[in-house]
């Protein structure tokens, strides 16, 4: 009886732990020269996706990264920084909003938002984005017009 007890427990773990990792989606951004939407794009701009899933971020051009804006993730959130020209993957490990830039083509507003579960600090992040858009030389409202895109 005690054996067949703890089969069913270890058998219950098992499969809750398998539960959690089943339904972690994959998600893919490309980082491009250029698309419909301007010069110096993440394609998709802004991506929802839960906790726990992943997002590998793809340079189909050269040139380019992507890594986490200080201070523009949710507090306590995982960062990354992905070497020039390569995929990165991100565990996104925190809910919230988070602003992704390209760091050699920042100041061309080569950003993007992930969405993880609520968007529960998205007033912060739009209050420290106008900030971090004054770097920008041109597209200066890109990040405003992502931003605002959130429901």
């Amino acid at each position: 009886m005690k054996k067949k007890f703890l089969g069913g427990v270890l058998v219950a773990c098992l499969a809750a732990s398998l539960s959690t990792t089943a339904f972690a989606a994959e998600h893919t951004v490309l980082m491009l020269n250029g698309n419909a939407t301007g010069v110096m794009v993440f394609e998709p701009a802004l991506i929802n996706v839960e906790v726990g899933d992943t997002v590998t971020f793809v340079a189909k051009d050269m040139g380019h990264n992507a890594e986490t804006v200080s201070g523009l993730a949710p507090d306590g959130a995982a960062s990354f920084k992905g070497e020039l020209s390569k995929p990165v993957t991100f565990t996104v490990d925190k809910e919230g909003v988070y602003v992704v830039q390209c760091n050699p083509h920042s100041i061309m507003a080569m950003v993007g938002v992930i969405v993880a579960g609520a968007p529960t600090n998205l007033a912060d992040i739009q209050a420290k984005a106008a900030t971090y858009s004054e770097k920008f030389v041109m597209n200066k409202e890109r990040l405003s017009q992502i931003l605002a895109q959130i429901k």
